[in-house]
C-alpha cells in the first residue's frame, strides 16, 4: 500500500509549520480579552501576608486580583497517580498558596488586567510581607536528622514502598563470589519544551472553555472542571489546538493557572489570557528525574548475576504534583532491566524538599531504571574484569525464555536482545575500536565507548476510542482523544486508515483536542498513541470498511461478500462496477450511522520496547570537554508504521538523553533555596552542534500482546542515551587515569576536575 502501514510518509502537519502558518494556544485571541499574570514566591519556604490588595485592585486598567481568600471555595490539585501499596498521606496542594510558601516559584496572586503590562505593573505594586522560615534542598539532607520540615504535620518521608523478595535476595547475596555496588545521581531537569504553557478562558454565563496547551484535553476538563471547580462535566469545555510545542509528560496534567483563568473569566465575563514566561517554567512547571540511587549486585564465580538491590531515594519537590507517586514505582518494576536475575529487591522512599514538584518526563521512570542498572552492569564487569558486551550477552535474558517474568512481576512477551547489541556492534565497528583509541591517543585525546541495553514498559495508558466518519467528498473525518504534540499523529493514523480504506492521506482528517466533539479521550502519554490509539483506529477503520461495503452492495444489487475496497471505491470484485466514496456518502440509504464507525481498544498488558544503544566518545585531557564520534541505535519495537516518523522520534529522544548526560542540570542553592539554573543563561540545552550522526536500524520481533504487533517507541530513545553516554566516558577515563564513577552532567569542568584528581593522586604516589 503506497501510503499505508511501514511506509516513510512524510509529515502531513510541517507544512503549515515551516510557513510560520502554525497556530498555537498564544495565537488564541478572543475579542476583548484581558491578560493575566501570577504572583510567585521569592523565598523557598515563608509564611507570608499580602497587604494592600484594594489599592492595587483600583489601580489603572486593573480588572481583578485573587488571592488565596477568593477562591477558598477551590479544591485543590489532586494527585491521581497514587500506587498500591502504601498509605500516602497526600499534602494539600492549594491553587494559590494561603500563608505559607512551600517553593520558590510558589503561586501567591492571581492579577488580571487589560494589558500584559499592566497586570505586571499591578503585580509588582503588590505589598507581601515575608517572614522566611527553614528549608531544606535535597533529598538525602531532608532524610537527615534535624532538617527543616516541609510539612509541619508529617515528617520529610512523603513515602516508603518495596518490590520484590527480600528474603530471596538475601540468599542469593549469601552465595554471591563477588558483590559490586554502584551509588549514582540522576540528577534533577527542567523539561524545556518550545511552546511554555498558555491558556486563554471564557466563559458564556452557563459554561467554560479554556483553549490550553496539553496532551489531552479531557483529563483536564475532568481535574479542573470537576474536582478543582466542582462543577459538571457538561459545564467545561476545553480544547487544545492542532498544534502544540511539545509535552515530555510534563504537559499531560493539570496546573494551578487553568483553573484561576476559568474563576477570573467567570468573574469578569471575559477571556481571560494567560502565556507562561520561559522563567514560569523553570519555577512551576514540573521537573523531571531527580533520583540518588544504589544498585548492588551479587555474581557467582562464572560471572552470571544471582540477584540484585537497590535502594532508590526520589525527590518529590513541595508537593505531590498529579502523577509524581506512580514514577519512581514505575521504574522499580524496570528494575532488571535485560537481565535474567533470579532474585531483586527493590526499597523506595520518596521524600519533600523545598523545591519545584517532580512528575513525569520523557520516559517517566523507565530512564531512572535503565541507567541505574547499564551503570551497574558496566561496573560489575570493571571489577571482574570481563568485557561489558560479554558480561551482558552472559546474562541476558533468552528468546526461548518468553514469556519471562522478572522478579518485579513484569512480563516480557517477545525480544532478543543479544541479537540487537550484535547488530549495534557490528553497525558501531567494536573490533576496530582500539584502533581509533590509538589514533585519539597520539592526538593528545582519550577515547571511550559505551553500551547501553535496555527494555522499557509502555504502550497501555488508555482505553482509546477512534471514531470515523465519511464526508461528502469521500475523505473520512478521524476522532482520538490522544493529542499530538509534535509526534506526527495526523500522518501515522491516516496510514492505518489508508491500509483499510485504500484513502491517501490528504483525505484522512484527524480532529483531537476537543471535548465537546470528542466523547472520551485518554489522552498521549506513556508511548501509548499508537499502541492503544492506533488499534482503535484500525479497528474502526475496518469497521467502517464492512459497513460501506454493505452500503454498495445495496446500491450496485450485489453481494457484500463479493465487494472490494480500493483507492476511495467499492467494487464488486473482478469487475468495473464500483461507487465511489463520494457517491456512497451522498446516496439516499447513506443515513449518519451508516458513515460511521467507532471502536476502542485499552489492554492493562504493556508491549515492552528494547534496543542496543552504543556511544562512542573522545575526550579532551586538557579541557574536560566531550565529543561525541559515533552513535548507533538499534531498537525493537515490534513493527514499523513509519520509518520516518519513528527515526525522528528516536533521535529526539537520544538528544533529550544526552543533554542529560552532558549539560543539563536543575541546580539550587542550599542555603537560599533560590533556583540558580531559571533560565537558558544558566541552564544549558543541547543545540544542532550538539547531536551526532545517529546510525539508526530497527531488529523487530512482533509483540505478541499487541494486535497491530507494535511496540511503543516515543520514549525509548531518551531511555537507552544517558547510560551510553555515560558509559562510554567512563570507559574513556578508566582507561586513561583509572577514573570509575562519575555523575551526570559530565560537564568539562567536572571531567576535568575528576582527571586533575587522578593526576595528582598518581603523582603522590
Amino acid at each position: 500500500m503506497k501510503f499505508g502501514f511501514g511506509q516513510p510518509l512524510k509529515r502531513k502537519e510541517d507544512a503549515a509549520l515551516v510557513r510560520g502558518a502554525g497556530r498555537f494556544v498564544a495565537d488564541v485571541a478572543p475579542e476583548a480579552t484581558l491578560h493575566a499574570v501570577v504572583v510567585r514566591s521569592p523565598h523557598a519556604h515563608a509564611r507570608f501576608a499580602v497587604h494592600d490588595v484594594a489599592r492595587v485592585r483600583a489601580m489603572k486598567g486593573v480588572r481583578l486580583v485573587l488571592t488565596h481568600a477568593d477562591i477558598a471555595d477551590l479544591g485543590p490539585l489532586p494527585t491521581p497517580g497514587v500506587i498500591p501499596g502504601p498509605d500516602i498521606k497526600i499534602p494539600h496542594y492549594p491553587i494559590l498558596a494561603k500563608d505559607v510558601v512551600r517553593h520558590v516559584g510558589d503561586s501567591v496572586a492571581f492579577v488580571v488586567a487589560d494589558t500584559l503590562a499592566a497586570a505586571k505593573d499591578a503585580a509588582d505594586a503588590l505589598t507581601i510581607d515575608w517572614q522566611p522560615l527553614p528549608h531544606v534542598i535535597g533529598a538525602l539532607e531532608a532524610l537527615s536528622p534535624g532538617a527543616p520540615q516541609v510539612w509541619p504535620d508529617r515528617s520529610n518521608l512523603s513515602f516508603e514502598t518495596d518490590m520484590g523478595d527480600a528474603q530471596a535476595t538475601r540468599d542469593a547475596f549469601a552465595k554471591a563470589a563477588r558483590i559490586v555496588e554502584t551509588t549514582i545521581v540522576n540528577q534533577r531537569l527542567v523539561t524545556n519544551y518550545m511552546e511554555t504553557r498558555a491558556v486563554v478562558a471564557e466563559y458564556d454565563g452557563e459554561r467554560y472553555t479554556l483553549t490550553l496547551t496539553s496532551q489531552g484535553p479531557h483529563i483536564m476538563r475532568d481535574i479542573i472542571g470537576v474536582e478543582v471547580m466542582k462543577l459538571r462535566p457538561e459545564q467545561m469545555r476545553v480544547v487544545t489546538p492542532a498544534d502544540v510545542g511539545g509535552g515530555f509528560g510534563t504537559k499531560l496534567f493539570p496546573y494551578r493557572e487553568y483553573a484561576l483563568a476559568a474563576v477570573a473569566a467567570g468573574r469578569l465575563k471575559k477571556p481571560v489570557k494567560w502565556v507562561g514566561e520561559r522563567i514560569e517554567h523553570f519555577l512551576s512547571d514540573s521537573h523531571g528525574r531527580d533520583n540518588i540511587s544504589t544498585a548492588r549486585l551479587a555474581l557467582d564465580d562464572k560471572g552470571r548475576f544471582l540477584g540484585l538491590e537497590l535502594d532508590i531515594v526520589a525527590d518529590m519537590g513541595a508537593y505531590l504534583s498529579c502523577y509524581a507517586p506512580y514514577i519512581p514505582w514505575l521504574g522499580m518494576g524496570m528494575a532488571t532491566g535485560v537481565y535474567d536475575i533470579p532474585a531483586a529487591y527493590v526499597r523506595l522512599r520518596a521524600v519533600y524538599t523545598n523545591t519545584v514538584p517532580v512528575d513525569a518526563y520523557r520516559g517517566a521512570g523507565r530512564p531512572e531504571a535503565s541507567y541505574l542498572i547499564e551503570r551497574a552492569v558496566d561496573a560489575a564487569a570493571r571489577e571482574i574484569g570481563v568485557a561489558p558486551d560479554v558480561l551482558r550477552r552472559r546474562n541476558f535474558v533468552k528468546p526461548k525464555a518468553m514469556p519471562y517474568k522478572t522478579p518485579t512481576g513484569k512480563v516480557y512477551d517477545s525480544g532478543d536482545f543479544a541479537g540487537t547489541l550484535a547488530r549495534a556492534q557490528q553497525l558501531a565497528d567494536w573490533d576496530g575500536f582500539a584502533k581509533r583509541a590509538a589514533q585519539s591517543k597520539r592526538a593528545g585525546r582519550i577515547r571511550g565507548i559505551g553500551i547501553a541495553t535496555y527494555v522499557e514498559a509502555c504502550g497501555a495508558n488508555g482505553p482509546e476510542t477512534a471514531t470515523l466518519n465519511l464526508d461528502r467528498d469521500g475523505g473520512v473525518t478521524l476522532l482520538i482523544g490522544s493529542q499530538a504534540s509534535g509526534q506526527g499523529h495526523a500522518t501515522s493514523y491516516a496510514q492505518i486508515v489508508a491500509d483499510r480504506l485504500g484513502l491517501p492521506p490528504d483525505l484522512v482528517r484527524t480532529v483531537q483536542g476537543d471535548t465537546d466533539r470528542i466523547a472520551t479521550g485518554a489522552g498521549t502519554g506513556g508511548s501509548s498513541s499508537i499502541p492503544v490509539g492506533g488499534v482503535s483506529v484500525d479497528r474502526a477503520s475496518k469497521t467502517l470498511g464492512e459497513k460501506l461495503k454493505q452500503l454498495a452492495a445495496d446500491a450496485l444489487e450485489a453481494s457484500a461478500g463479493d465487494m472490494e475496497i480500493a483507492e476511495g471505491t467499492v467494487r464488486v470484485a473482478g469487475t468495473d462496477r464500483l461507487i465511489s466514496f463520494a457517491d456512497l456518502a451522498a446516496h439516499p440509504a447513506a443515513t449518519p450511522e451508516k458513515l460511521r464507525a467507532a471502536e476502542e481498544f485499552g489492554t492493562d498488558a504493556p508491549t515492552f520496547p528494547n534496543g542496543t544503544h552504543i556511544a562512542e566518545v573522545e575526550i579532551d585531557p586538557d579541557t574536560g570537554t566531550t565529543a561525541i564520534k559515533r552513535y548507533v541505535v538499534v531498537d525493537d519495537f515490534g513493527a514499523t508504521l513509519n520509518p520516518l516518523l519513528l527515526e525522528g522520534q528516536v533521535h529526539g529522544g537520544a538528544v533529550q538523553g544526552i543533554g542529560q548526560a552532558l549539560m543539563e542540570d536543575t541546580v539550587y542553592d542550599k542555603a537560599s533555596g533560590q533556583l540558580l539554573s531559571a533560565s537558558f543563561m544558566d541552564y544549558a540545552m543541547p543545540r544542532a552542534l550538539d547531536a551526532p550522526d545517529f546510525v539508526f536500524e530497527t531488529r523487530n520481533v512482533p509483540c505478541k500482546t499487541n494486535p497491530l504487533g507494535v511496540k511503543g517507541a516515543g520514549e525509548a530513545g531518551a531511555i537507552g542515551s544517558c547510560p551510553a553516554v555515560m558509559n562510554a566516558i567512563i570507559d574513556a577515563l578508566d582507561r586513561a587515569y583509572g577514573i570509575r564513577s562519575i555523575d551526570m552532567p559530565a560537564t568539562p569542568h567536572k571531567v576535568w576536575s575528576a582527571i586533575q584528581a587522578a593526576t595528582r593522586k598518581v603523582s603522590a604516589a
